[in-house]
């Protein structure tokens, strides 16, 4: 990077849809872009940290080779109380690239963001040890087990501000702030739950769960931007793909490359003239 600018990245939780920040990344580190900050909630989190710490090219071939086999592998399914997945062996992969780091080793600013259970709060977490924070970031309510951090029961931070604009406006408050919002495509995903209008055939309770979810999590990420937008947003076209399926990395790095580089002439121009 030349330094021409610098941004800061707000990116937004959605489980597998998450690999699409990757792209986001790529095609920043090819523009005269600098990064000056990054919060990420959920799989932002994690591909932010990553990404900070210089394990993007790693973490770049675990999603491009991911298969359901190995997925099934890293979410350690169980029964217990609390959760259906065990998450133990992400927690090892993490350990093993991250664990000795803590946040203010980090070259730049990085937040990871989570939801209190307890009282409701969004919780932003940008010092300390980085794995225990970014494991409660991606704690899917339901699905990984609450992580319980400096005296909070701690969830995935999409249930209270699924994309984190204010946190990293407060980390580099003198950069032009990008969102990612991986929500927002609303329409393309009732069509691939089995919801269109053209369709006859009466949804399935999971379409319809699915459905209602994806609207919630749209109707609260817009929300959210409203009340803090950034400079620059993006909302990337992944609806059709399957909030749950991380094994379409290739695709999705694709278009998270694409839309980026499809802003980033309008970045440039607004630090060319001064306005920013």
């Amino acid at each position: 990077m030349s330094g021409a600018g610098k941004i800061s990245l707000a990116l937004g939780g959605g489980a597998g849809l998450g690999w699409t920040h990757i792209g986001v990344l790529r095609a920043l580190d090819a523009s005269p872009l600098e990064v000056a900050a990054i919060a990420g909630t959920s799989m932002g989190a994690i591909v932010g940290a990553s990404y900070a710490v210089g394990k993007l090219d790693y973490l770049e071939d675990m999603a491009r080779n991911a298969n359901f086999r190995n997925i099934l592998r890293f979410m350690d399914p169980h029964f217990k109380r609390g959760a259906v997945m065990g998450a133990r062996n992400i927690e090892k992969e993490l350990e093993a690239e991250l664990g000795h780091l803590s946040f203010e080793e980090l070259p730049f600013p990085v937040a990871a963001v989570a939801a209190d259970l307890r009282t409701g709060d969004t919780i932003v977490m940008k010092s300390g040890k980085l794995v225990p924070a970014i494991r409660a970031s991606m704690s899917l309510p339901g699905i990984f087990k609450p992580v319980q951090h400096e005296g909070r029961l701690l969830v995935d931070g999409g249930a209270a501000l699924p994309v984190p604009v204010s946190p990293v406006r407060d980390l580099a408050p003198k950069a032009l702030c990008l969102s990612v919002n991986l929500q927002d495509d609303f329409l393309n995903r009732a069509i691939a739950a089995g919801i269109a209008e053209e369709n006859s055939k009466e949804p399935n309770s999971i379409a319809i769960v699915k459905a209602s979810v994806g609207l919630s999590l749209r109707n609260l990420s817009r929300y959210s931007l409203a009340l803090d937008p950034p400079d620059f947003a993006m909302s990337p076209p992944v609806g059709h793909i399957d909030i749950q399926n991380f094994t379409r990395a290739d695709e999705l790095i694709e278009i998270g490359r694409r839309e980026t580089e499809k802003v980033i002439p309008e970045i440039l121009a607004k630090l060319a003239d001064g306005t920013a």
